[in-house]
């Protein structure tokens, strides 16, 4: 009994000591941050347009019906090259713009679609097909890429490749040098509309307005998307050699 207790005891030593020695071994290590970044224009933009029925010259006999207006942007989206499964309706209201003195309880509709468009050369060209009394608000919604994922690949890759550069800095500094990564936090986070690009231009100029502009030889808007810059953060750990 006493020789199985000796050994069981020799065991146990053998064991914490070479847990010891893992212990210290992984205790050589490093950790680090790596960073990447880059601008990117996004190449799909969301436009969010609303609709709204109206009584002409305030005759409530004279209504502009909502299938009229919401006709009219969906042909002039068509013509400037939106597809059908990207004009969309997002919301509907409703609302009494009604004089309360003629007792006029009839509610006006109100309708909000969603366009996806890749550009928006042809923004006030294809405003101008809509009634402009029907025009509730106009204004970009969101952005995104048709690249997103393999945009987001190299960024993390980028940033990897910072972190053991970093890490090789730190351990020559003290005479060590870089093994395998034993850890890598991947801390990014691409939410491409936390920061809204504005377009350098962004406004439904009316007919007369760019008739007049080409009139003083210009050529109305040039609108543009400005470029947003997308980070990506990944900790890491390497072990010493």
């Amino acid at each position: 009994m006493k020789k199985i207790l000796s050994i069981l005891a020799l065991i146990a030593l053998a064991v914490t000591a070479q847990a010891q020695n893992v212990s210290m071994e992984n205790s050589r290590r490093v950790a680090t941050r790596g960073f990447a970044e880059k601008e990117v224009t996004p190449d799909i933009i969301y436009l969010s347009i609303s609709l709204k029925e109206y009584y002409q010259d305030g005759n409530a006999k004279k209504k502009v019906a909502i299938e009229t207006l919401e006709k009219q942007l969906y042909d002039a989206a068509m013509k400037y090259g939106v597809k059908k499964e990207n004009f969309t309706i997002q919301n509907i209201y409703s609302y009494n713009a009604a004089d309360r003195k003629k007792k006029n309880t009839e509610l006006l509709q109100s309708r909000q679609y969603r366009i996806k468009v890749t550009d928006l050369k042809n923004l006030n060209e294809m405003m101008d097909e809509v009634d402009s009394q029907g025009l509730q608000n106009t204004n970009i919604s969101g952005y995104d890429h048709s690249q997103k994922k393999a945009i987001e690949k190299e960024l993390k890759t980028a940033a990897v490749k910072d972190a053991r550069v970093n890490a090789e800095i730190l351990a020559a500094a003290d005479g060590e040098t870089v093994g395998k990564s034993l850890m890598i936090n991947d801390n990014s986070s691409f939410s491409w509309n936390d920061v809204m690009p504005q377009p350098r231009a962004y406004m439904a100029m009316s007919k007369t307005a760019n008739a007049e502009s080409d009139a003083m030889g210009g050529s109305g808007l040039d609108i543009d998307v400005r470029p947003i810059k997308l980070s990506c953060n990944i900790d890491a750990v390497f072990e010493l050699k």
